[in-house]
């Protein structure tokens, strides 16, 4: 049978309001089906918060660390999918990905209506993430077979418009009412935020969390009703994280490496049931998808790609991890380095002199406990591995990178 897939894409979605990646008070029931029926990605980091960049590591399997352009002759993942007769299209209601140099390989584009005037919705139906869902079904419901589905929804850097009652319904006796409004709020404290503040907003994100895990059921409801969960690949991802008063910040603010901005869901869901209930560890970046798609449609991973792998073994089981260290850079210029025991960021005050935050993984999620001061040798262990790893992609010679230390992989007993 032709395969197929559909890659949705949630923009500013923050792992931490998810139920299959630790929530407990937020409800999230549609996305938790989804996990148990798909193979989880725990860490799952994003390894540059530039929309081009990202997308760039999505379609070409190019890494942000890797500065320089992909070569002109270098295949698009939607060329290569053309070319082996998979019709290939993209939906979003972000412009600037659909008028990207990057979407022309697609074989149809199509810009959803922006939502720039809109409203707090009295209903679910009425919000604009429902309006983009229906226009989905739309699609796949005419969709000629063999298909990749490309959607890329801007999620909850978009409008806030969930009904005030979801928002609302959070609330307990001595709580401050949920942030009305549509505009998502974005703000950089440089004291510690008002805590009831921080929850009023915390409360109206948390009510499209609810819109989002509707409009996921509707669809998953869609594709059983027409029989297309049987042929296609579901992946389910989301782009960048929503600081929500984490470090001082909500919202974008100046893009800071942190995990509630580089952490990212990332779920697949395979017609035939693998890897369902599982999940795993592995360090995983966006550059994989790039691998795992074309592994999905069988077609060799030609040219050899810098840093991307095929996942479908640690989906299998076969292997627990494909690689020992990402590298984060930032347009500011921030850079970061993510080992299954480490994570090193540098501050943003680098003009005035170099800084370093160095946290223990996975066990502080969010970078609360900065152990810099106390593991100096870590912390300049990993400066150069961040060096190095730079120095390797750029000369091609990524082979000849040597492995992390132990205390690198494993930390400190």
């Amino acid at each position: 049978m032709p395969r197929s897939a559909i890659c949705l894409v949630v923009d500013r979605w923050h792992s931490g309001y998810v139920g299959a990646y630790g929530n407990t008070w937020l409800p999230t029931p549609e996305v938790d089906r989804l996990a148990a029926r798909g193979f989880v990605f725990d860490q799952a980091i994003i390894d540059s918060p530039e929309l081009e960049r990202l997308y760039r590591a999505w379609w070409q399997g190019w890494p942000a660390i890797r500065r320089r352009e992909a070569p002109e002759d270098w295949p698009s993942l939607a060329r290569r999918l053309g070319e082996s007769g998979v019709h290939t299209a993209l939906l979003t209601d972000e412009p600037l990905l659909a008028r990207s140099s990057l979407a022309e390989d697609f074989a149809e584009v199509v810009l959803w209506e922006s939502a720039l005037e809109a409203q707090v919705a009295a209903t679910i139906d009425q919000t604009h993430a429902a309006r983009c869902f229906a226009q989905m079904v739309d699609w796949l419901e005419k969709a000629p077979r063999p298909f990749w589905l490309w959607c890329h929804w801007t999620g909850f850097g978009g409008p806030w418009d969930a009904p005030l009652e979801l928002r609302e319904s959070f609330r307990e006796e001595d709580d401050p009412p949920a942030y009305p409004g549509c505009q998502p709020p974005e703000k950089h404290w440089v004291s510690p935020p008002d805590p009831d503040e921080l929850l009023a907003y915390s409360f109206a994100y948390a009510g499209q969390a609810m819109v989002l895990d509707a409009c996921l059921g509707g669809l998953a409801i869609f594709l059983a009703d027409s029989g297309l969960e049987k042929e296609l690949l579901w992946v389910l991802l989301g782009a960048r994280g929503y600081p929500l008063g984490e470090h001082g910040r909500l919202g974008p603010c100046d893009e800071a490496l942190y995990s509630e901005l580089v952490q990212t869901p990332w779920i697949m869901v395979y017609p035939d049931g693998l890897g369902a209930t599982a999940r795993s560890q592995a360090l995983v970046e966006p550059a994989d998808l790039w691998a795992t798609l074309l592994g999905w449609w069988q077609l060799p991973i030609d040219p050899p790609p810098p840093t991307a792998y095929d996942l479908t073994p640690v989906v299998r089981e076969e292997v627990l991890a494909v690689r020992d260290r990402i590298c984060l850079v930032h347009p500011a210029g921030q850079q970061a380095i993510r080992t299954p025991a480490w994570y090193l960021r540098t501050t943003e005050s680098l003009e005035e002199g170099e800084g370093w935050e160095l946290y223990v993984k996975p066990d502080d999620r969010w970078e609360v406990n900065n152990v810099a001061d106390r593991c100096p040798e870590v912390a300049d262990a990993l400066k150069q591995a961040f060096e190095q790893t730079g120095q390797h992609l750029q000369t091609g010679r990524l082979a000849d990178l040597p492995p992390l230390e132990e205390i690198l992989r494993v930390g400190i007993e």
